[in-house]
């Protein structure tokens, strides 16, 4: 019997990425309080932009941890490791060059969480791979505040140990060093938008891109095991998303999408609960399993090509680009809450 999905590997990943949201929180509280501190105009500015990016940025990873579809929280130590640095940015022990040099080194650690999440999902499943892939977004533009960090960094100290500042040339050499970034990432280096979050649409789609991987994986799959452990995926990331859209979406384009078509939406995904809950009573290893399977990613197709066809035009032709990106928050806390009470909190000491 097909029960829930019970994979260390998966559960490890969701710990990470609790830790890396906790760290990004940090890492927005450091560059508020930096502002206080007394900065010239140009450094203000660019912590500003900082804090800009850094805002959308944990919307983003928000909506991967809400994707990935396992709730956890940061290890033990990651939490201590926040409460003294919170502690230490806030006290008048350190220096304002040292509180932007630790900061830097914040700066470095979150990049490199993303990074080791990105190429450990590699390493765990396609679904996964695709689930976390806005992280590298992140990641990048991470990488770029480094680089102008570090020219902070030079100013600030030379004024520290001189009370002068150093010569001309700093920003341009900090320039090079963003170009590079660009040149190896692209435009994957900063979002380039206005944008305060992804939009409905954007959110939505992610999850239906995820669910359609996660059926090829099932049936490419001949190992009962991992059968099983993809169709506990699915079923959790569907119910998930059904019951967050019932409660938060469907409502919300009734008025303009139509009754006829809003109610067809809720009827489709009763049904698919129904057929959800009948595989999960049949061996993996049998046959029949299989044919259910592809029975039920057939009707989630349609619905997802009605959704993203006819439920999507209709978003955009209605729903300012405000009102789209508050209705996919309010979608992530929907389906986050649900996914806490459907059971798939990760333990912390993983």
């Amino acid at each position: 019997m097909v029960t829930t999905l019970d994979d260390t590997k998966r559960n490890a990943i969701a710990v990470k990425l609790a830790s890396l949201k906790a760290l990004q929180q940090l890492v927005i509280e450091n560059e508020q309080s930096l502002l206080t501190q007394g900065l010239d105009a140009e450094i203000a500015d660019r912590i500003r932009n900082f804090i800009n990016d850094d805002e959308k940025n944990l919307g983003i990873l928000e909506t991967v941890i809400g994707q990935y579809g396992i709730q956890a929280e940061p290890k033990q130590n990651v939490t201590q490791f926040i409460e003294k640095a919170r502690e230490l940015f806030k006290g008048s022990e350190l220096s304002l060059y040292e509180k932007v040099s630790q900061h830097e080194l914040l700066k470095h650690q979150v990049v490199m969480s993303g990074l080791i999440v990105h190429k450990a999902a590699q390493k765990v499943g396609a679904d996964v791979l695709l689930a976390i892939g806005p992280l590298n977004t992140i990641n990048f533009e991470n990488r770029a505040h480094q680089e102008q960090l570090k020219g902070i960094l030079e100013i600030l100290g030379v004024r520290e140990l001189t009370g002068q500042d150093a010569d001309q040339g700093i920003w341009a050499r900090v320039q090079d060093a963003l170009a590079a970034v660009s040149g190896v990432v692209g435009s994957a280096v900063t979002q380039n938008s206005d944008k305060k979050d992804l939009n409905i649409q954007d959110v939505i789609r992610l999850d239906h891109n995820k669910v359609n991987t996660l059926f090829t994986e099932l049936l490419q799959s001949n190992d009962p095991q991992k059968i099983q452990e993809y169709f506990g995926q699915i079923y959790k990331d569907l119910s998930a998303h059904a019951e967050a859209e019932e409660e938060v979406v469907y409502p919300r384009v009734r008025p303009f999408y139509g009754q006829d078509n809003t109610q067809e939406l809720f009827d489709e995904q009763a049904e698919m609960k129904q057929v959800l809950d009948q595989i999960k009573g049949i061996s993996p290893s049998s046959s029949e399993f299989k044919d259910r399977v592809r029975q039920l990613m057939e009707a989630v197709g349609d619905h997802i090509r009605q959704e993203e066809s006819t439920m999507f035009a209709a978003i955009r032709n209605n729903l300012s680009s405000d009102e789209s990106e508050q209705l996919a928050t309010e979608f992530k806390a929907a389906k986050t809450r649900i996914q806490e009470k459907l059971g798939v909190v990760s333990e912390s000491n993983v």
